[in-house]
């Protein structure tokens, strides 16, 4: 088997690592000529693609690929990959397209519980961009007959990428915003639920998050007790000093569920909640 990856970045890197045994050659994109140095010193194939353009050398990769997955965000265009290698990776007819896509594609619904048959109501651009690619792929998969998973994220943690970080770089903050929860998803368990999912490839939209929104201060309150520190003190969320980006996640407030995967592909998480994860990971930390 050969896999193909668009956009190595924090998670698809790790699903490489999980996943690698399992295939004869594994390639992937990068904008970067640095990381794709690193990349093939770590035995994948590195590939220059920043969205522009096509390339013919990712064509003729994409000829002999079998699992394409798909980490690249789309644009006011459209999807990259779709747009530039679409016809590369339908001439081709993979067994299995992955698209790591979010759960801000479900917008705002004031803290209630959705799933993936729960109508999308993205608010910000970038989620409005998200349904539109995710579209595009299901269209495409109906197209070309090819099996295409989209996978919506929540908030990505793990090794390197956690509340911990966060004390060590002095940016853990208490916001907060009465009512308001966010969903996680460690990214084991991402790399987890893409390695069975991808062993009976269907046409399927799975919630990819843990079995705990809770409201963002709790994990910080958590994190300082596990290190034996005061946690910092809260801060309104009414005059915190806040990106207009970081603001507009706390515009979208829901409860997402994960009992797709748990039902249809039987997974067990590794981390259920984030208590679970942060008792973990302080002692790699």
């Amino acid at each position: 088997m050969r896999l193909f990856v668009f956009g190595v970045g924090y998670s698809s890197k790790a699903f490489i690592d999980k996943s690698r045994s399992k295939f004869d050659w594994i390639g992937g994109t990068t904008r970067s000529p640095e990381k794709a140095a690193l990349l093939r010193e770590d035995g994948i194939e590195a590939f220059l693609f920043d969205g522009k353009s096509p390339s013919a050398e990712i064509s003729q990769a994409l000829a002999q690929a079998t699992h394409v997955l798909i980490s690249i965000a789309p644009d006011e265009t459209g999807d990259p990959v779709l747009i530039h290698h679409g016809t590369d990776i339908a001439a081709a007819h993979p067994k299995w397209i992955g698209y790591l896509s979010t759960v801000g594609v479900y917008g705002n619904h004031d803290g209630a519980w959705v799933d993936e048959d729960t109508p999308c109501r993205p608010v910000s651009k970038r989620s409005i961009q998200r349904v539109a690619a995710e579209k595009s792929w299901l269209e495409f998969a109906a197209e070309h007959d090819v099996a295409v998973q989209i996978f919506r994220l929540s908030g990505i943690y793990g090794p390197g990428r956690n509340a911990f970080e966060n004390f060590k770089k002095g940016k853990a903050r208490r916001l907060i915003k009465p009512g308001q929860v966010f969903n996680r998803i460690h990214v084991a368990d991402i790399t987890g639920i893409l390695d069975v999912a991808m062993r009976e490839p269907n046409t399927r939209i799975y919630n990819v998050t843990d079995d705990e929104p809770a409201p963002p201060q709790d994990v910080i309150t958590y994190a300082a007790k596990l290190l034996g520190i005061t946690p910092p003190p809260e801060i309104p969320f009414e005059t915190a000093d806040l990106t207009p980006m970081a603001r507009t996640f706390y515009g979208e407030n829901k409860r997402v569920s994960n009992k797709r995967v748990k039902i249809d592909l039987n997974y067990s998480f590794y981390f259920r909640n984030y208590r679970t994860a942060l008792n973990n990971l302080i002692k790699i930390t």
